[in-house]
């Protein structure tokens, strides 16, 4: 029982850590990437310890993206002072949607027909994209908060039907924020072009 609390405490301390990144990533401060990093690290161990190999794996990602995203928003860039706020082509994000679900269904495939995964597809769907789309977080890509809506969206219905109805519950809190944080993105985008080519024409 005590093993259990103490498991569920840090499981708290991780919630609290991620929503502070997303916080962060929305005001485009460098703080969301040491949050990140923390909350990630946490749940690496955590999975780990229950056994839930695959997610605790995919935690190693995150944990070492928050460590590439924090030096591209701090270093990236032409002069090296961070990176600025960029949208890709629609032919770039249909490239993108397109291969990795190609890959997602590869990837559900092998897990159906060779583990013992429950709702294998939409599993890999919501892990495959959620890698991607953290890269694209740590490039600045204004977008991805469009991609973190669907991906929020489908792991709401994967977690109710696993009968995660709090972590289902966080995740509702995501899709609003990713829609905000997708608007707020988009308008300094847009007031950074604006600058830009006022200084341009003066």
């Amino acid at each position: 029982m005590d093993e259990a609390h103490a498991l569920s405490g840090w499981e708290a301390v991780a919630v609290i850590l991620a929503v502070a990144y997303l916080l962060f990533a929305m005001r485009r401060s460098l703080w969301c990437w040491p949050a990140a990093a923390a909350s990630t690290l946490i749940y690496t161990v955590l999975f780990w310890q229950v056994a839930l190999l695959m997610e605790s794996v995919l935690n190693v990602y995150y944990l070492a993206m928050a460590v590439y995203g924090f030096w591209q928003w701090r270093y990236g860039g032409q002069t090296g002072e961070g990176l600025p706020l960029v949208r890709w082509s629609g032919t770039t994000h249909l490239a993108i949607i397109v291969g990795t679900a190609l890959v997602a269904l590869a990837l559900g495939y092998l897990m159906d027909t060779h583990t013992h995964a429950d709702m294998a597809y939409l599993d890999a769907m919501t892990t495959c994209f959620a890698v991607v789309t953290t890269v694209m977080v740590a490039r600045k890509v204004v977008e991805n908060w469009l991609y973190w809506v669907v991906i929020d969206l489908a792991s709401i219905y994967l977690y109710l039907e696993k009968g995660f109805y709090l972590t289902a519950a966080l995740f509702v809190f995501y899709v609003g924020m990713a829609t905000v944080a997708y608007f707020q993105w988009r308008a300094q985008y847009q007031k950074d072009n604006e600058e830009h080519w006022g200084l341009q024409g003066a």
